[in-house]
This record gives C-alpha cells, structure tokens and sequence, in this order.
C-alpha cells in the first residue's frame, strides 16, 4: 500500500525542517522556539519496530508552520496500514483549535469483507482514536473527524481481481500545551502509533494499550 496521500482537512506552509524558513502568512521567518521544540520531540520518539515514519511535505495554506510525518506499518513484505500526521502552529492561536497546535491525520487500510460490513465499525474505528490518546494519558481537546469505508469491484480487464474494502479515518485535535507553552508531541505520535497498529490489525504493543476498543484481528500477520 503506498504512503497515505490526500487532502487534510484543518486549515500554510510547508516545511521538512522545522529550522527551515517557512510559509508565513507575513512572509518567510524563522520557526518559534515552541514549534522548534515540538518537531524535535517528534523526531526524537522512539516507535514500533513494525512502523516505518519519515518526514514529508506538509500541505499547503493550513497555519503559518506545519510538519509533516507518513508512516507506513509494515510486516514482512506486506504494508498494512498507512498513513500521515500533521502538526500545525499558529503563535497568534486559533479560534476553532481553541490553541496555538493542532494534530491533523489521516490513516488508512484494507480491511477483509467481513469486517468491512460490521454495522459498528465507524464507531469502534473512532473510538480507536480517541482509546489511544486516553491510554497514554494525553490531554487534548476539539476533536473533529471522519471515518469512510468504500469498496472497490473490478470488471473487464480487471475482472480477475478480488473485490477490496477500505477504512479511512480522518481527524484533527488540539494537543493540550504544557510546560513551556509546547504539547507532548511525542506522546500524541506514540498514541498515533498505536491508531495505526489498530487499524493494521497488530497485537496492542503494551499493557497500556489494553483498553483500547478492538475488533477481531484483520489478518494473520504472518500471512503471505
């Protein structure tokens, strides 16, 4: 499965270094100290061997500063899941994130049919979400989203491909800041980490992760 691409739905600039100059709404400066500390607790995390993460483009005209992360969770030669984080800031705040950092993603799988048509699955891939933050303690607040399956059948040339079925999620939260005025980024990448091992179908990674809702395994991961 290729890297998760599309439009995220929470608001410019891009950068792929948070000491590069950016898009500011008032011209190129320099990234706050705030911004500077979250992306470097984000690349200083330390995350599930099975989830692959590097840095990408952030998308375009969504807060003066923007970093960007996609991760694909990968066994063997199989990929999973995948997916993108976006961390935004705007110093001067904002008045639908009710704070200065926002969290936007979007994560996606392949899902087998059976799964696929469970009348509660939006709901429980939802909760997935918001499990993960809570397990790891997180504080956030306005969280906004959506949760799309669809189905692909094939015909004519195509024919001879088994119909396949989709989960997308995407969301947007605010991360609480804490001591300096900077979220707990790495804990908000770690609980992201764990939506998408929850979507991928990988056991929880630890105790912690036990509480969050889960559904019946989506693949033997050793499946080939």
């Amino acid at each position: 499965m290729a890297a998760a691409q599309g439009r995220l739905s929470d608001g410019a600039g891009g950068m792929d270094d948070a000491k590069e100059k950016e898009g500011d709404r008032g011209g190129g400066g320099a990234a706050p100290p705030a911004f500077q500390a979250a992306v470097q607790a984000l690349r200083g995390s330390r995350l599930r061997p099975q989830i692959e993460v590097e840095t990408t483009r952030a998308p375009q005209r969504l807060a003066p500063h923007a970093y960007a992360l996609e991760a694909t969770v990968v066994d063997g030669d199989q990929d999973l899941a995948d997916g993108r984080l976006v961390l935004l800031h705007d110093p001067d705040g904002h008045d639908a994130w009710r704070g200065t950092f926002r969290l936007v993603t979007l994560v996606r799988a392949e899902l087998e049919a059976e799964m696929a048509a469970d009348p509660l699955l939006p709901e429980v891939c939802w909760s997935w979400l918001t499990g993960a933050l809570s397990a790891r303690g997180l504080s956030y607040g306005e969280p906004s989203g959506t949760v799309t399956r669809a189905s692909s059948h094939y015909f004519g040339g195509l024919s001879e491909r088994p119909a396949t079925s989709q989960i997308e999620i995407r969301a947007s939260w605010t991360p609480r800041e804490v001591l300096g005025g900077v979220p707990d980024t790495a804990g908000h990448l770690a609980s992201w980490c764990d939506l998408l091992a929850q979507v991928a179908g990988l056991p929880p990674a630890g105790p912690g992760d036990a509480s969050i809702v889960t559904l019946p395994q989506r693949r033997d991961p050793q499946a080939r």
